[in-house]
């Protein structure tokens, strides 16, 4: 009964069957083999963007501090939510890599809306030579609370980004589980509604170490005045994450996109989420996050949770627990593509006894 994060599940087998398939002879270095060559070409089709760059690196952190700095001058900002995983769990990567770049929180917890957003641009950029710049936006999709925003919603934000001239960054590091429970398509998702350059993650729904970049317009001139494309490339070699066996990360993501196991994957992990929250609203227990994919948050008593975590699931409190046992406890429950049935039921059995 493993609800800790995706991060823990294990790789699909097709994706071993396809390293093993690569895993043949000698091959170009760096990126210039024929197994990255073919990745990129997949991605640009799957985001119907043929003249998009796209880039592979080992983790989310990478990539989405690679792609703000790329978007972003060390005298700017980066406008996110709260909770952004920009702002709490990346170890001020986005502010190192960019040379010094802020964030400005936009208030409103895990989900910003254009107002909140407008309001925090306003309350920057006008002091001069004495204050940061306007910067980038980044949006995450499936937000670090669980939410997920609607096509709509990704649209307005991106909208009120135009209005002031600044870029959007979006943080797919569940990417595949957000377009699934949105049921469209990852163009959709990103270009069409004004995204300049998405991670498409693939290491909480299943890979190894394997994070797409895709920048849709690489000759927009990036920070430094070099092309975004060559700009990202460049920051990538300086900051270590250019494989030199760059076939085998190229192999993860092959294996992902074939037959659209992304999307399989991320469709098992949300169903079975939903299963979850099924049996959790059926005892009566309240679920936080009301958009969710494959991630919940709810409440429940303390005993219960201890009881449940006694008995062998592993998932994290969250916020500051209570002391009593009868007192309400917050917690964070993930599904990833491997979660069974059988966890759910016997989670479920356990935590209903406990109430």
């Amino acid at each position: 009964m493993n609800f800790a994060s995706d991060n823990a599940s294990p790789v699909p087998q097709q994706v071993i069957d396809v390293l093993a398939r690569v895993n043949s002879g000698s091959a170009a270095s760096y990126g210039a083999d024929d197994v990255t060559a073919e990745v990129a070409d997949r991605v640009r089709a799957l985001f119907e963007a043929p003249d998009a760059a796209v880039y592979l690196v080992a983790t989310g952190t990478a990539a989405n501090s690679l792609s703000l700095a790329t978007l972003c001058a060390p005298f700017q900002t980066i406008f996110c939510s709260e909770h952004a995983h920009i702002h709490e769990d990346e170890c001020n990567a986005p502010e190192f890599y960019t040379g010094g770049a802020k964030l400005t929180l936009v208030r409103g917890g895990d989900v910003m809306t254009p107002e909140d957003l407008r309001s925090a641009i306003l309350g920057e950029g006008n002091r001069g030579v004495h204050g940061p710049q306007r910067g980038p936006v980044s949006i995450t999709n499936v937000t670090e609370g669980g939410n997920v925003y609607a096509l709509s919603d990704i649209g307005a934000l991106c909208a009120v980004a135009r209005e002031y001239g600044l870029s959007v960054h979006l943080d797919g590091a569940r990417f595949a589980n957000a377009c699934v429970k949105l049921g469209c398509t990852p163009a959709e998702m990103t270009w069409k509604a004004g995204v300049d350059i998405a991670v498409f993650g693939g290491t909480k729904n299943g890979l190894m170490d394997a994070e797409a970049v895709v920048i849709f317009d690489p000759e927009a001139p990036a920070s430094s005045g070099f092309t975004r494309a060559q700009e990202f490339e460049l920051r990538v070699k300086r900051a270590g994450h250019l494989y030199s066996k760059h076939r085998y990360v190229a192999a993860q993501m092959l294996a992902y996109l074939e037959d659209d196991l992304w999307r399989d994957l991320a469709q098992q992990a949300n169903d079975r989420c939903e299963t979850l929250a099924r049996g959790l609203q059926d005892m009566g227990l309240e679920i936080v996050n009301k958009t969710r994919a494959n991630m919940l948050f709810f409440c429940a008593p303390l005993r219960a949770h201890k009881a449940a975590q006694a008995a062998g699931a592993v998932y994290a409190l969250w916020g500051n627990p209570p002391e009593k046992a009868d007192e309400p406890a917050l917690a964070r429950l993930v599904c990833n593509w491997s979660t069974t049935e059988a966890e759910i039921t016997e989670f479920l059995k356990v935590m209903r006894a406990a109430l």
